[in-house]
């Protein structure tokens, strides 16, 4: 993984690099950094490439990495599949092997499309004169763009400094990849740049319009595609609805269990752990890590998503290495009594963190919560004993990372504002700022009632989204059910994986990559994503069912295939709430309020 910079411009233009930028950059990219300017066919355009490099595969590769013909590549992604990388080598250098043997854009699109995992890149074709750039279908990786003074400024992350028009960034739109035409940049004295679009009915391509004015964009004339990794979703419905309980109906864990075990879905479930299996087992593969520490991480709510990924990673992480489950939760105002919910005679208690088992397994009983026993740290907790069950000779780093309202303001100030940018609203600041510090790692692991202070070193981290955009995990996805039947839900599926670039991604792997980490999502693997788009919407989930059920049925029913208990109907709880960042500081605001902490700092 690394962070990368591109500024590309007429030679008169101003150059202007900024050194909290660059500080950002190599945050990303501790192991290599380097800059290299390239030289244009011509006098008229100037074009500097910088990189700052995290080793996590073959050998180390400095970048920018500039071939025998004068090519030069920036690469942020991983190969995890589709172009062959030998265990020894650098998928970097493969990357640029490739693309320095394609003489034609359509050859340049396909040794693109031809990858599976994650990319954002730059790349100076010097042959033709031009560059390329861009980010994969889904936008796993971070890539801003800015435009001013006939200038394109490209870069992973950026930074709010005074007196800066931070506000102009924007976030490359994953819509396909884009050309500029060099000769035409020193001609013209601006930035017109080619679109090759992604060849999938799910990928917003046509508003042009919405891309910055200062750069002209347009679809390439050619007609060229990318052609999409995952094949389109299914839309069929199903010829009559079936009969379910009344989704509404408060019931008990094991009432749940119960309605979750007349619908298992065995041959489907099975189906998706082995391909499910198969993307942990690339995202798992890391550097190393120090003796008796951990190369791999997952963010750790106790969830079905985040169980899932651990019981996977328990499959292919060498027996003798620990797994760090990340679990952060920002401090209560006051500590509360765990009383058991009230309910109404005859309709048991929905699960939830009052009924979330004990350490031993038990139910809690009444007790005073300490102050950071949020609703995530309880169900952590209970999924920690759920894996001591299915592996105890696995050791399993519980990380309990406690963030109270002073440091969360601090780094916010510092750190984190910077990484969410441009994005700006309340929700953004709430889970950019709970994804930065379970990222972090810093926290406490209790070892036979003992805490010790621990900090994570595994650059590897393993995160569920793409889960609940896939499985109808949203709450949004059940009133959308509700109010327009599978049709209405099948639209906003459909949605989710189109706009998932924009709304997550780019900020997680930002806020990530802050600590010298790489985020790895196996639930948007290209397999998995097809695997599931094939199935009908009724084979994934039924939300005429109760929560804890409905959503996400398919991967429930793995769930319990997997051997996992209570957790398979654990209702969806958003981080920002499960952790109680969102209750921290100002409880009137919307989600999609504009955040005026990311602005001020």
């Amino acid at each position: 993984m690394c962070g990368i910079f591109c500024q590309l411009g007429p030679s008169a233009a101003p150059s202007e690099r900024d050194r909290e930028v660059r500080e950002r950059l190599r945050r990303r990219g501790p192991d290599s950094s380097r800059d290299v300017s390239v030289p244009g066919t011509h006098s008229g355009y100037r074009c500097l490439l910088s990189a700052h490099v995290l080793h996590m595969r073959g050998l180390l590769t400095p970048q920018p990495l500039q071939d025998a013909a004068g090519n030069v590549l920036v690469w942020n992604g991983e190969v995890f599949a589709g172009l062959p990388v030998d265990p020894e080598e650098n998928d970097t250098a493969v990357v640029s092997r490739r693309l320095g043997s394609c003489r034609t854009a359509s050859e340049v699109l396909a040794v693109l499309a031809a990858v599976r995992g994650p990319w954002a890149f730059a790349y100076h074709q010097r042959a033709a004169d031009c560059l390329w750039f861009g980010r994969d279908f889904f936008g796993r990786r971070s890539l801003l763009w800015r435009f001013g003074a006939g200038t394109l400024t490209l870069t992973s992350v950026a930074a709010q400094t005074p007196g800066s028009d931070w506000w102009d960034w924007q976030e490359v739109p994953a819509a396909g990849v884009f050309r500029v035409h060099l000769k035409e940049l020193a001609g013209a004295g601006s930035v017109s740049m080619e679109l090759f679009p992604w060849d999938h009915p799910s990928v917003p391509t046509a508003s042009l319009e919405s891309f910055p004015s200062d750069g002209r964009t347009f679809m390439n004339q050619d007609g060229l595609v990318l052609s999409s990794p995952v094949r389109p979703l299914n839309a069929s419905l199903p010829a009559a609805p079936g009969a379910g309980v009344p989704p509404e109906s408060r019931l008990s864990v094991g009432e749940l269990e119960e309605l979750l075990a007349g619908r298992q879905r065995p041959e489907e479930g099975a189906r998706l752990i082995r391909v499910l299996s198969e993307a942990v087992r690339r995202r798992v593969q890391a550097p190393p890590a120090p003796d008796g520490a951990a190369a791999v991480a997952v963010l750790f709510s106790g969830g079905i998503d985040s169980m899932i990924l651990a019981a996977l990673a328990d499959r292919h992480v060498p027996a003798q290495q620990p797994v760090d489950l990340l679990n952060v939760a920002f401090k209560l105002q006051e500590p509360k009594i765990n009383k058991p919910k009230k309910r109404n005679a005859g309709a048991p208690a929905a699960p939830g963190p009052a009924a979330a088992p004990g350490p031993a397994g038990a139910p809690a009983a009444s007790r005073t919560l300490g102050p950071f026993d949020v609703p995530d740290r309880l169900t952590g907790r209970a999924g920690l004993e759920e894996l001591r069950r299915l592996n105890p000779d696995r050791r399993w780093n519980f990380v309990e990372i406690n963030v109270t309202q002073e440091e969360l303001q601090q780094m916010r100030r510092e750190r984190i504002r910077h990484l969410v940018l441009p994005l700006d609203s309340v929700l953004d600041d709430s889970i950019g700022c709970a994804v930065w510090f379970a990222a972090r790692g810093a926290g406490v692991v209790t070892e036979d009632g003992v805490p010790t202070a621990f900090t994570s070193s595994a650059k590897v981290v393993l995160t569920g989204i793409g889960a609940d955009e896939q499985l109808a995990g949203y709450s949004r996805h059940r009133v959308r059910f509700k109010t327009s039947g599978h049709r209405g839900l099948l639209e906003e599926l459909s949605m989710e994986l189109g706009r998932i670039s924009s709304r997550n991604l780019g900020r997680d792997d930002r806020v990530i990559a802050d600590h010298g980490k790489e985020a790895r999502f196996p639930y948007l693997d290209e397999d998995v994503v097809s695997y599931l788009n094939a199935l009908p919407v009724w084979e994934k989930a039924d939300l005429s069912l109760p929560r804890g059920v409905g959503e996400k049925l398919l991967l429930r029913s793995a769930a319990k295939q997997l051997g996992l208990g209570q957790s398979a109907v654990l209702p969806k709880r958003a981080m920002q709430f499960g952790s109680r960042v969102a209750k921290m500081e100002d409880r009137r605001e919307k989600a999609s309020d504009q955040c005026r902490r990311l602005l001020t700092g």
